[in-house]
């Protein structure tokens, strides 16, 4: 069941006000393990070969949930964090950007939208530039969105860990950098790349983007459902990522009403 059309919300400023109560409140869980995990690596791990296994599965959690704070960035360029309350949606957005790798809000934000208004073409940022293959994409990706100014304020940053708080370098590279990373790749392949070649199959209609056929709990994983739901997410800009999947099924129900009513045999 979708947000819009729930039977708690009872209007649309009720529907709106439970989105943004599961809004922040997811946020506010993936934000405080990512942090704890961040101080906790950074500023407290002390190495050991028992601890290498323990320190891996630190980094890949940190990996998927470094993926969760750009999406709610995300969500947050959409007004889909907490509908009506514009200034909220900046400060969680810019927020959850400098926390995960010091991106610009304000950078990022049209840049985004401008993705959805010239989806797979002339125009669109995160568009391949001529050449469509992963690593040509995704280097036309890393250009596109990162600057010289992020990388100034994540020197600043580091150096403070390092020269003021004491935090070993290697530790910043492993429970931050490598993360950080390890999401850009994430939600390229996921998010981008996927969702928006091209393919034997023609995309549906004009944004130029299809859903991956995998279950939701493997789409959860990869991309927190903008790789599995990806065509939904176009269809409706202002469903949050945790209310994808309901969309769908919303989408799926109309499509058999129209059938029915139609004569017509909807599409799986």
């Amino acid at each position: 069941m979708s947000i819009a059309t729930s039977p708690t919300a009872g209007s649309p400023t009720a529907a709106a006000r439970r989105q943004t109560r599961i809004g922040l409140t997811l946020a506010a869980v993936i934000v405080t393990v990512w942090l704890a995990i961040h101080i906790t690596g950074i500023f407290f791990w002390h190495w050991s070969l028992a601890m290498v296994p323990v320190a891996a599965v630190m980094v890949l959690v940190q990996t998927w949930l470094s993926t969760g704070l750009f999406i709610i960035a995300h969500d947050s360029m959409h007004g889909a964090l907490a509908p009506g309350h514009p200034r909220l949606n900046r400060i969680v957005g810019a927020a959850c950007l400098s926390l995960y790798a010091c991106l610009s809000y304000a950078t990022l934000l049209p840049q985004h939208h401008l993705h959805h208004r010239h989806a797979g073409g002339a125009g669109d940022p995160d568009f391949h530039g001529g050449d469509p293959s992963l690593i040509g994409w995704f280097g036309q990706f890393f250009r596109t969105y990162y600057s010289h100014g992020q990388i100034a304020r994540i020197t600043i940053v580091g150096l403070v860990y390092t020269l003021v708080l004491g935090a070993p370098l290697g530790n910043i590279a492993v429970f931050w950098a490598i993360p950080a990373l390890g999401a850009v790749a994430q939600l390229f392949v996921f998010g981008t790349w996927l969702p928006h070649r091209e393919g034997d199959e023609p995309f549906a209609d004009r944004h130029r983007a299809r859903s991956a056929r995998i279950a939701p709990t493997l789409s959860l994983l990869t991309c927190f459902h903008f790789g599995g739901y990806h065509h939904e997410h176009h269809l409706s800009p202002g469903t949050p990522w945790w209310g994808l999947p309901a969309r769908r099924r919303d989408y799926q129900a109309s499509a058999h009403q129209f059938g029915n009513a139609s004569g017509l045999k909807p599409h799986p």
